[in-house]
């Protein structure tokens, strides 16, 4: 079991999540962008779940939550 549920979370709470952030962003930068733009639990869990890399955009951080 991989901790994340994606069934628990949508991409557009993740978008939310992640409004304004500056891509390219490393997963710590995007947790911690999350925690302070209102995340919730399951948002700040999903985030936690994906690869420790840089992601180019918002699409590439909703591939790894979902895929």
């Amino acid at each position: 079991m991989t901790g994340r549920d994606p069934a628990m979370v949508s991409p557009i709470d993740i978008q939310k999540a992640l409004s304004g952030i500056d891509y390219p962003a490393g997963k710590d930068d995007i947790v911690k962008h999350a925690e302070s733009h209102g995340g919730d639990k399951e948002v700040l869990d999903a985030l936690r779940g994906i690869e420790d890399r840089e992601y180019e955009g918002p699409s590439g951080v909703s591939s790894a939550v979902f895929d």
